[in-house]
């Protein structure tokens, strides 16, 4: 391969090549939710993807190494919520391994379908799994909006370069 004038020297895909343009990318974020037969579960997200208007339905992508994925993978319903710049540390907490992700930091209640919904979040949606496609170490969800609430305060949370941002006018 040889460099383009003006551009770098392409490299060969690989995983470290794909993060590395996604860092570039910026992207909203989100955390997924679900009720697992030991507690709620959850997960922080930034491949939230609009699929449909009609029927209302959402995509987002999970590893199936991710230990979100066993309740998720058996799932009926799942929450989505958008988070705002005022959220990094609940971003954060719900990306981190280990995390206590329920714990007396995190504000959530029990919503419809049983699942856990987060309090103080830009909009939240509760959805019906349609569908699990498999994508490499991941699998796409597809999920179809019951319901939801887009009026929450604030601002949107971004992440970019490996870090939780807000929106700068």
């Amino acid at each position: 391969m040889t460099a383009t004038p003006g551009l770098g020297t392409p490299r060969l895909a690989s995983p470290d090549l794909l993060r590395s343009v996604f860092r570039r990318h910026a992207a909203g974020v989100a955390v997924i939710t679900a009720r697992g037969d030991h507690g709620p579960v959850g997960f922080t997200a930034t491949s939230l993807t609009s699929v449909s208007a009609e029927p209302p339905m959402l995509s987002f992508g999970i590893g199936t190494g991710a230990s979100s994925w066993p309740a998720v993978s058996g799932a009926e319903h799942v929450g989505v919520h958008l988070l705002g710049e005022h959220q990094q540390d609940l971003a954060a907490t719900f990306a981190r391994s280990g995390a206590d992700r329920f714990g007396v930091a995190t504000a959530w209640r029990e919503g419809p379908e049983g699942v856990p919904v987060l309090d103080g979040v830009l909009a939240w949606l509760v959805c019906r799994v349609a569908a699990r496609v498999p994508a490499g170490d991941h699998r796409i969800v597809l999920a179809e909006v019951v319901l939801g609430d887009p009026t929450g305060p604030g601002r949107p949370l971004l992440y970019h370069q490996g870090q939780f941002n807000g929106l700068r006018d």
